[in-house]
């Protein structure tokens, strides 16, 4: 028997795990769990790629079996996450948004197997446990400093809405690994600004507000970076 697949795979399972968990744990009203087992996914997903590459197990099992695991805690988790914490207040809105999440989610992924072989360097739209755990890590971020997201009105349903969007989008996002895509100095000088910003307006709950400030700052960076090379003519 070849045991190695099993730790990747087990791994790749724990994702699926954390995201039934989130979502069990957001339907019973612990929205603090439901976000934590997000992240918790986040974690089991960033392993297992590794364990299989380093164990020389890579293949197009491990790959299928992360998409799907990925779809449940990265794309229904954090829809009824939010829906249990603010949305189920805005009537079909409410429905609506992580619908739509959960679909963009659903093609994220999808368009990723396609063009594997195609994009390097960077990726196309903001990759989905990364529009997850915007949501996550806003909604530890509100629970720490005891805001009450409702105060925002509708302008919560619309950011979620535009992260879902982004990981559709065919916007260029760096994944840190190759050089694939190029990184303007003005959008650094943003990133710097927006993580520092986010941080001391969150500094009474300052590990939930570091958190936040990674995926928010990745996810606004990538608009900000492809407008600086719109403007300097590299797009």
């Amino acid at each position: 028997m070849n045991w190695k697949p099993l730790i990747p795979n087990g791994l790749t399972s724990t994702n699926l795990i954390m995201g039934v968990c989130s979502i069990m744990c957001s339907m019973k009203g612990d929205i603090f769990w439901g976000a934590v087992c997000i992240l918790l996914a986040l974690v089991a997903d960033g392993l297992d790629g590794r364990a299989a590459r380093a164990l020389g197990v890579s293949g197009e099992l491990g790959k299928e079996l992360d998409s799907l695991c990925d779809l449940v805690s990265f794309g229904v988790a954090p829809g009824i996450l939010a829906h249990q914490f603010v949305l189920i207040d805005y009537g079909y809105v409410g429905w609506f948004v992580p619908l739509l999440f959960a679909v963009c989610g659903c093609f994220r992924l999808a368009r990723f197997n396609v063009m594997a072989a195609e994009v390097h360097g960077y990726f196309m739209g903001v990759a989905i446990p990364a529009g997850a755990c915007f949501v996550a890590t806003s909604t530890l971020l509100f629970l720490g400093m005891g805001f009450d997201p409702h105060k925002l009105g509708f302008i919560y349903p619309v950011v979620m809405s535009i992260v879902g969007l982004l990981m559709v989008s065919t916007i260029h996002y760096p994944d840190f690994k190759g050089a694939g895509e190029k990184v303007y100095m003005p959008a650094k000088i943003f990133a710097a600004v927006m993580f520092a910003s986010i941080v001391y307006i969150g500094r009474e709950a300052v590990v939930p507000a570091v958190l936040f400030a990674i995926f928010a700052t990745y996810d606004v960076f990538g608009i900000v970076n492809t407008i600086c090379g719109s403007v300097s003519g590299d797009k």
